[in-house]
């Protein structure tokens, strides 16, 4: 990991800084959190990161297989990194009132890789905000207040986002949401086709649900979901936040199946790791309640100069540095090795699945993620459990992580599934 070297603290007194930082975000951010932190022996703090590795504080180098997908190029992609602090030193923040270059080029170029004949870009800050866009424009143009998405599903923790994500344990406190939302199972066409009526503006969907532990859909569901979306009248949104930008080694996780949506939404890996930044891109018709006003929806920071530059750099990064094959490959190479842990560790991994660099390892027990987890931070590898399945954990690393720090996190991996069939097996 540190390769021969002893770790070294970055700052003086590291254990000071440490205790305070958990005391203030206890008494300060989120008690809950602060508690959780200690209680899983995360009483450390990330300090610094260069491509597929987080340094701590303590000057501890750790794997990173999380991150939630937002670091696909790595962690401080120079060229991105370069390209935002250029802009900083010349502008920092628009003014709102006049066009800047930066927004226009970025629409240009994320229509060049969009899927099919979406051509226009609303811009904003996260992906729960662009699927609120993509939300509203669907209703805008239908006319139509209702929404078919399906259990499982996250798209989001905003009211309209949520009132389309599938977990009842986030949606329950905060009833009554968006009115005219049905769910139905995922990978399930036929339950799609029966639960659109005549109120149906659109159906949204991640093309493979992540929260939702990594599902990988039947090879003719979302090609059969857009035919009936067709046949119906009804719009279809495409929530590729999570599974967009060169994840699952296409641009677009419907590429792998050749479906078109009508709006798309996007986030997490757009802003290269650097800066925040989201999108809804929708079909020129569709948009075209948006650019009859375009005071309807819209979004103070959305689009700013330095998110915009470091979306750009991230678009051309993937192009030129070959990101796109590089996914690919080592999301193959990864699967073939941990499959072969489960065929060793069949009592601990039920299942490996996924598509590129968005792998779900779905395990047997509620109890072994929290060990696998644990297990995998002590071995300097951070992965992350998936939000609606408690026995899924995702391995979601950039796509410059080498052969051998992935042949570490793959020894790590096969430590952490052996530790936790011993602990299986002195339970029984």
């Amino acid at each position: 990991m540190n390769g021969e070297r002893a770790p070294v603290p970055l700052v003086p007194d590291p254990d000071a800084v440490v205790e305070k930082a958990l005391t203030d975000y206890g008494n300060h951010v989120n008690e809950a959190m602060a508690r959780l932190y200690r209680f899983m022996g995360f009483t450390t703090l990330e300090w610094q990161a260069r491509g597929a590795v987080i340094t701590d504080i303590y000057g501890r180098d750790f794997i990173d297989c999380g991150s939630y997908g937002v670091i696909f190029h790595g962690h401080s992609h120079p060229r991105i990194v370069a390209a935002v602090r250029e802009q900083l030193d010349r502008m920092a923040m628009h003014g709102r009132t006049l066009p800047h270059k930066l927004v226009a080029d970025l629409g240009r170029k994320l229509a060049e890789i969009a899927p099919g004949d979406l051509q226009y870009c609303f811009f904003c800050n996260s992906g729960t905000e662009a699927v609120e866009a993509a939300l509203k424009l669907a209703r805008a143009y239908t006319r139509k207040p209702g929404f078919i998405a399906t259990y499982g599903a996250f798209h989001g923790k905003t009211f309209g986002s949520l009132s389309v994500s599938g977990r009842e344990l986030y949606r329950e406190p905060f009833y009554p949401l968006l009115p005219g939302v049905k769910h139905v199972p995922y990978g399930d066409a036929d339950a799609i086709a029966a639960a659109i009526d005549e109120d149906t503006a659109a159906v949204i969907l991640e093309p493979i649900q992540g929260e939702g532990g990594v599902i990988v859909p039947p090879d003719d569901y979302l090609p059969r979901v857009r035919q009936i979306c067709d046949e119906r009248g009804v719009l279809l949104i495409l929530d590729e936040v999570q599974t967009g930008m060169g994840r699952t080694g296409r641009w677009w996780a419907c590429e792998h199946w050749g479906v078109v949506p009508d709006i798309m939404t996007t986030a997490k890996a757009l802003g290269g790791g650097i800066m925040p930044i989201g999108a809804a891109v929708a079909k020129a018709p569709i948009f075209s309640v948006f650019n009859e006003n375009p005071y309807i929806h819209s979004s103070t920071f959305g689009g700013n100069q330095l998110a915009a530059a470091a979306a750009i750099a991230a678009i051309d990064t993937i192009r030129e540095e070959g990101l796109l094959e590089q996914a690919a490959a080592k999301g193959e190479y990864l699967m073939d090795r941990l499959r072969e842990l489960q065929a060793r560790y069949p009592e601990v991994l039920k299942e490996v699945r996924g598509k590129g660099l968005l792998i779900g390892l779905e395990l047997t027990k509620d109890g072994h993620a929290g060990v696998l987890i644990a297990e995998l931070l002590e071995r300097r590898v951070i992965v992350i459990h998936s939000l609606n399945n408690n026995r899924v954990i995702r391995l979601s690393p950039p796509a410059v992580i080498t052969p051998e720090q992935m042949d570490y996190v793959l020894d790590a991996l096969a430590a952490g599934l052996e530790q936790a069939a011993a602990v299986d097996s002195q339970i029984d």
